[in-house]
């Protein structure tokens, strides 16, 4: 290596490390996300041709090869993915993550003990803490693999798992995970030659993949967000312990930021639907399907798209609470024309957006800048709960458990003690609806039967244009 790439690879890692922190800084924000995601970007693109230069002579065409189609398939599937299946995307790029991870802790074990015939265990070959940490990526990335295409699976309605359906799973998940540091444990310090290595490594991989498969199979989708959070976590921990087996500091920072954050974000989850992550991942909560419960309605009163305008022609102040509805019906462009037709004749526009609206961390935040939505009339629920109080109509496009009053006024309700938008304090409620099925978590909702709630049922693109148009008549 010569003198200058030696001084110069440093600095390239001290500068992807710092770029990479001032890119996470970015993504706490909508404003600056997309340039925070820029930057993080460039940060990737940094170290990528640091350590190519730190490896020096290797065969690039492998190299240029994997860019080629790697970028391809990313830029394809960037392009092609629908705004309702960005969660699944998400999903698979956590996984990708993790068997990257996985895979180049593997490689490292073949090419410095496999490969040569070295006698011995790991420990003596790699060092004990080198090895250790081989252990703890493989299993920490095959566990996030598995469990983000389960995930994925689950999210984009191939795959069904509902709590409960697997008897004793915490003792079965407890079993596994003491065989998977067992197992692991032995490959690190007991097996003694190469191919008492492979087999163990083999059998690490493989109980690493089943864990991640029974654990995240068995969660319902109304803790998605949550698990999404959770994976993305593992992530990173899964790149930090392969930075350490490779002695490369930039990855060890990376996977370390990634990690923290994903950690973090998973405890804002939890919070915001008021679960700890132990119940989450351990109790049988969140189903796919309703549960079987009173759903059953009473005084609900269905409205037309010119009465629910003649509403919004008079109000001064509205707040739109998009939910995964909203997503569904691809209605975010028509929200936005709204939008500006209320602000147009003089009203002040505002989001009410919940922690966990939607499927994953964000979702709602991501679906509304697609459709240019100012960044400034996007409000977090702490910030526009006090709100609801002086607004004179609330919008309600496709949320349903984040808004419902069940969460304050009914103890006995399993979503009871989860913070919500107390959109029922507003002067009007409309709600546009499918029609009166539960949310997630399969329970009535107390909003629907509210005497200053106007229920819009239909599909919510075909309702927000019906809307639209009754809005512009009514300025003509």
């Amino acid at each position: 290596m010569s003198a200058w790439i030696e001084h110069a690879v440093p600095v390239l890692y001290l500068l992807s490390a710092v770029l990479f922190i001032i890119g996470l800084k970015g993504l706490t924000k909508v404003r600056s996300a997309r340039r925070g995601n820029m930057i993080a970007a460039i940060a990737m693109l940094i170290a990528v041709i640091a350590t190519l230069l730190d490896l020096g002579l290797i065969d690039y065409r492998w190299i240029l090869a994997g860019m080629i189609v790697g970028g391809g398939i990313g830029t394809v599937a960037a392009l092609k993915v629908e705004m309702t299946a960005m969660p699944e995307m998400v999903a698979l790029f956590n996984g990708s993550g993790g068997g990257a991870s996985a895979l180049v802790a593997s490689a490292i074990i073949w090419l410095e003990i496999i490969e040569p015939a070295h006698s011995g265990s790991a420990a003596s070959v790699l060092g004990g803490s080198n090895a250790l940490t081989a252990f703890l990526s493989i299993l920490i990335g095959s566990v996030t693999l598995s469990g983000s295409v389960v995930a994925f699976l689950k999210l984009s309605g191939r795959l069904r798992g509902r709590p409960g359906w697997l008897k004793a799973r915490n003792m079965i998940n407890s079993v596994v995970m003491i065989a998977a540091i067992a197992i692991g444990l032995y490959q690190t310090y007991g097996a003694g030659d190469p191919a008492a290595i492979v087999t163990w490594t083999l059998a690490l991989t493989g109980v690493g993949l089943f864990l991640g498969i029974i654990l995240v199979l068995p969660i319902g989708g109304a803790d998605m967000p949550v698990v999404i959070s959770l994976l993305n976590s593992l992530s990173g921990v899964a790149a930090a312990a392969t930075g350490f087996v490779l002695d490369n500091n930039v990855l060890i920072i990376a996977g370390a930021l990634v990690g923290a954050s994903g950690l973090i974000l998973t405890q804002i989850m939890c919070k915001a639907m008021n679960r700890t992550l132990g119940h989450v991942l351990f109790a049988d909560f969140g189903d796919d399907a309703p549960s079987v419960g009173d759903t059953e309605y009473s005084n609900v009163r269905s409205f037309s798209a010119e009465e629910a305008a003649m509403v919004l022609e008079d109000a001064a102040s509205v707040i739109i609470v998009p939910g995964y509805g909203l997503a569904v019906a691809q209605a975010q462009h028509m929200v936005r024309e709204m939008a500006d037709l209320l602000a147009a004749r003089g009203a002040k526009i505002a989001y009410g957006v919940h922690p966990v609206a939607g499927r994953m961390p964000g979702h709602m935040n991501v679906l509304l800048a697609e459709a240019d939505v100012p960044y400034e009339q996007l409000q977090e629920m702490d910030r526009i709960n006090p709100e609801f109080k002086t607004t004179d109509v609330v919008l309600v496009v496709g949320a349903n458990d984040v808004v419902n009053p069940a969460a304050e006024t009914q103890p006995s309700s399993p979503i009871y003690g989860m913070p919500i938008l107390r959109v029922a304090e507003a002067r009007t409620v409309i709600m546009l609806k499918r029609s009166l099925s539960p949310g997630y978590a399969g329970v009535k909702n107390e909003l629907f039967e509210h005497d200053n709630t106007m229920m819009l049922f239909g599909d919510a693109k075909q309702s927000l244009q019906d809307l639209v148009k009754e809005l512009r008549e009514l300025t003509a």
